[in-house]
């Protein structure tokens, strides 16, 4: 569980958060929603310790990420809303990297870095330099990196973006099999109709203030019966 209470971050005396309360529970798919500098990855950088937080407290799973960093940053994974990390290593340098950072057993290591990188089609390009991969080859390898420690809480910034189809599909059912053994999955997204097809709540955050949090009934039934998730989004952000 993530639990954001009441949360204030300001840039050159411009307000990017105010006083944000939000919890994200253990066992569902909870999506955020906004705008473009609606305030979404900055209240991620947050939870992540990316960040530091100007008033209020976050905590993951009982660890406060300002006093307890370490503690709180080995039981999530976190997919940035870019890729382009660790562009000179290998793919399987980088990954091998990760599991460095977690104390991976070797074998364990060498099971789940086949197990992802199969699944998301990048195995027969682990020998090569990150930086000759393409956006989504990036994405996926950045996933499987986040993913490789199993990680309880998963923090995820815009993670389909680029993916190919059947990654999508890939990591859209690991996120449902990670929320249906009670874990937390958080991801921001700018696509409606993956939120509809699957999340469990949702929050929707507009100038850095929260205008939503709730199933998606609970949202439609806020406005008329027929109308779609688009036309609620754009309702709830002023139409911007």
């Amino acid at each position: 569980m993530i639990s954001i209470n009441h949360v204030t971050k300001e840039f050159a005396g411009k307000t990017a958060v105010k006083n944000l309360d939000l919890v994200i529970p253990d066992g569902k798919i909870f999506g955020f929603l906004g705008p473009n500098g609606a305030g979404k990855s900055t209240t991620i950088k947050m939870i992540t310790g990316i960040l530091p937080i100007d008033n209020g407290t976050i905590t993951v799973n009982g660890f406060d990420i300002t006093r307890e960093p370490m503690k709180a940053k080995k039981i999530f994974g976190y997919v940035p809303d870019s890729p382009d990390v660790f562009l000179r290593l290998k793919g399987i340098e980088y990954l091998n990297f990760i599991g460095d950072v977690y104390d991976l057993p070797r074998d364990i290591r060498e099971e789940k870095i086949d197990y992802l990188t199969k699944s998301f089609g990048i195995y027969e390009a682990l020998d090569d330099y990150i930086q000759t991969y393409s956006h989504g080859m990036r994405q996926k390898t950045v996933i499987s990196g986040v993913l490789l420690h199993d990680p309880d809480v998963w923090i995820l910034d815009e993670p389909l973006s680029g993916l190919d189809p059947k990654s999508s599909y890939t990591l859209k059912e690991m996120m449902r099999e990670h929320a249906a053994k009670g874990n937390t999955v958080f991801f921001s997204t700018h696509v409606l109709e993956v939120v509809e097809q699957l999340c469990d709540e949702v929050a929707i955050i507009n100038s850095g203030q929260l205008q939503f949090r709730g199933n998606m009934k609970e949202m439609k039934e806020q406005f008329e019966a027929d109308e779609n998730l688009e036309r609620v989004f754009l309702e709830l952000t002023n139409n911007e």
